[in-house]
């Protein structure tokens, strides 16, 4: 029972992490259609600016908590800066392509910056300091632990998602971004610009891998220039499961995803009588989007993409 508690916390950090991600890629592809595969390498740029800004303030005396949030501005204004200059130079352009065009375009960007990524913060991994406390919280006597930034993880993407929830629900801009997805051209009639909406919708969508990016290498204790490429791959999964363009589906997908691969993890050696470890865990991801786009291609909560006229 304790094995199965703490992989459901570990699976629900996870999770949290995923369905950020996730979020980036279904809000893009609701609105204009376009799957970012760079989406993955915007949350390794936030992380690596974090860790910049961190390791440069490491000798100012300030709390942990205090570097904290100033990398988390830091790496928010500039993975929205790098994700908008993204929109409006590589996708913007090929908006009325073939479908084949934005989708290569999209790799080659997710290529450029792990390139570049590497040229400016060296290939070497980097050891992330730890900015809260390491002691664990044990849920009852002996029983499953959590830690101080597992509790961070899953508070933040509580708070996240509900105010992402309400922003796309409940005000002029989520109005404006859901007629935009309906039909551009109609939305622009209407006193909407489209062009602007879908520009604050990739700097949403950036906002959210940035604080991903975060929480990864808070989580993990390190980071590199390829440390988005897994995680991405794994959200985009989760965006599938869900139902891709559905906001409800990414959050779902996500933490399922996150779920099935901590358990599967404690499990999987015992299942398998010791043929298979933990070491195989990220088979699951790619089983599930398998069998998803076998069964059920449209995900679990039904992809909501508007037709456009």
């Amino acid at each position: 029972m304790d094995i199965f508690v703490q992989q459901l916390i570990n699976g629900l950090v996870l999770g949290s992490m995923y369905a950020l991600v996730a979020l980036g890629y279904t809000m893009v592809y609701g609105i204009i259609s376009l799957i970012n595969f760079a989406h993955g390498e915007v949350l390794m740029v936030g992380a690596m600016v974090s860790w910049t800004v961190v390791t440069a303030l490491a000798g100012t005396g300030l709390p942990g908590w205090v570097l904290l949030l100033i990398s988390l501005v830091c790496a928010i204004v500039a993975c929205s800066a790098l994700n908008f200059a993204i929109e409006k130079i590589a996708y913007r352009p090929l908006r009325n392509a073939p479908r084949l065009a934005p989708l290569i375009t999209a790799m080659g960007m997710s290529l450029l910056l792990q390139t570049l990524a590497m040229i400016i913060w060296k290939p070497n991994p980097k050891p992330y300091p730890p900015l809260l406390p390491t002691d664990v919280l044990f849920l009852w006597a002996e029983g499953p632990v959590i830690t101080y930034s597992q509790i961070l993880i899953l508070g933040t993407t509580v708070v996240v998602l509900a105010a992402l929830l309400w922003l796309v629900n409940r005000t002029k801009l989520g109005r404006a971004m859901r007629a935009t997805a309906e039909n551009p051209r109609v939305a622009g009639l209407m006193g909407v610009k489209p062009d602007h909406i879908i520009s604050l919708t990739f700097v949403i969508g950036a906002t959210l891998a940035a604080i991903a990016g975060i929480m990864w290498a808070l989580n993990y204790g390190t980071v590199q220039h390829s440390m988005g490429f897994l995680p991405g791959l794994k959200a985009f999964t989760a965006a599938v499961f869900g139902g891709i363009g559905n906001l409800t589906g990414a959050m779902v997908g996500g933490i399922l995803l996150g779920l099935i691969e901590a358990i599967g993890a404690g499990y999987l050696g015992d299942l398998t009588g010791g043929v298979f470890g933990s070491q195989y865990v990220e088979i699951f991801a790619f089983l599930v989007l398998i069998l998803v786009l076998t069964l059920r291609p449209s995900g679990l909560m039904g992809e909501r993409v508007a037709d456009r006229a």
